[in-house]
């Protein structure tokens, strides 16, 4: 097999076919079904009828903070925080993005997206996670409470993707959110589960699809292009989960009845493979998978459409063949399917159980 370029990678995309809004109704998106030898069209709440009595769907239950701060420095120049991580006490590491990088001790104010009244401040503490690290320690202040994850709730904005050019609003706080979201720490929505309302997980159950979930925190790395012409020596960014018991022997049972593993999400997979590969069922992963990757855990994917060169689209590519990749995104650009975090699905089965098309 001849190693993965970027050129492999890559994919013309009409701007108008990135979804800056949600569909009217979560499970009324498309449902492009690649994981046979033919691409059908569906809906999304057709789910349950492709999968199988005694099927495992593994879900992620993170839940995407409000992680994006405005405000200014005392020399008037205005900063923005994008909170990656909340450490400990009042602790957070997060990116910046100001004219000048402030030194430690700096302080900031910052303004509430919902109570702009009230006073919100930070102060610069150092690097993260070390004097040279890529992000920043910031310790936040607000006089109401001291736990950032309640700060960020509180004042933060949501924080929609480069890519959605518009500002967070009313509508975001509980769409760029699954039903099933209630561990907090991510930055970005693992966008498979976005899809999902009750209504169709009843549907599943009632179909006798049994479901489980994990934890894995998207971090801003999600969105980070590969730039290294050698693929293979790109460093790949790490992120946070966790597999529980309960998961580990839902998985294990479903072996044992011959049912499959469908991951909802590339965020699944990673944390999955991540413990069968590692025996760990909880810390950081910097898993990169591309084509070649042994896959031990995973047997179907749902995931949406993924940005050009970016790891997640080697990762859809492993899993089920990028020939297979190639054709199911071409369809999906001619058909005029709706792309990335907001937009459209696909099934996929993982390469070695279906028969690939050919490429016209």
């Amino acid at each position: 097999m001849p190693p993965l370029t970027l050129e492999d990678v890559d994919f013309d995309l009409p701007a108008d076919r990135i979804a800056q809004y949600p569909a009217a109704q979560r499970s009324q998106s498309r449902l492009l079904d690649a994981s046979g030898s033919t691409m059908v069209d569906r809906v999304f709440d057709e789910l349950p009828t492709l999968l199988r009595e005694g099927d495992l769907l593994v879900c992620n239950d993170t839940r995407v903070l409000r992680a994006r701060l405005y405000g200014h420095k005392p020399t008037g120049g205005q900063i923005e925080l994008l909170v990656e991580r909340v450490l400990g006490g009042q602790e957070v590491a997060a990116h910046l993005r100001c004219r000048r990088k402030p030194q430690p001790g700096a302080q900031f104010s910052l303004v509430s997206a919902h109570h702009p009244l009230e006073p919100l401040h930070a102060t610069m503490l150092g690097r993260w996670p070390d004097e040279h690290g890529p992000l920043f320690r910031l310790a936040l202040h607000d006089e109401a409470d001291s736990d950032p994850y309640a700060i960020l709730e509180r004042h933060g904005h949501v924080p929609l993707p480069p890519y959605i050019a518009r500002p967070d609003a009313a509508p975001d706080d509980t769409r760029y959110q699954s039903v099933f979201a209630r561990s907090p720490g991510a930055i970005a929505a693992p966008t498979a589960s976005l899809h999902f309302d009750e209504a169709l997980l009843q549907r599943l159950d009632d179909r006798g699809i049994e479901r489980a979930f994990l934890t894995l925190h998207v971090g801003a790395g999600t969105f980070q292009p590969v730039q290294c012409t050698d693929v293979s020596q790109h460093r790949m960014h790490s992120e946070w989960y966790e597999v529980p018991a309960a998961t580990r022997e839902a998985v294990a049972a479903c072996r044992r009845r011959n049912g499959r593993v469908v991951a909802v999400g590339t965020t699944c997979v990673r944390a999955l493979e991540s413990w069968a590969h590692t025996g760990q069922p909880q810390g950081e992963t910097r898993l990169f998978i591309l084509p070649g990757f042994d896959f031990r855990t995973v047997d179907l994917l749902v995931t949406n459409f993924h940005l050009p060169h970016s790891t997640l689209l080697m990762l859809v590519a492993a899993f089920a063949g990028l020939d297979r990749i190639r054709v199911a995104y071409r369809h999906a650009i001619d058909n005029r399917y709706r792309f990335f975090s907001y937009g459209d699905a696909m099934l996929l089965a993982r390469m070695s159980s279906t028969t690939l098309p050919t490429l016209p």
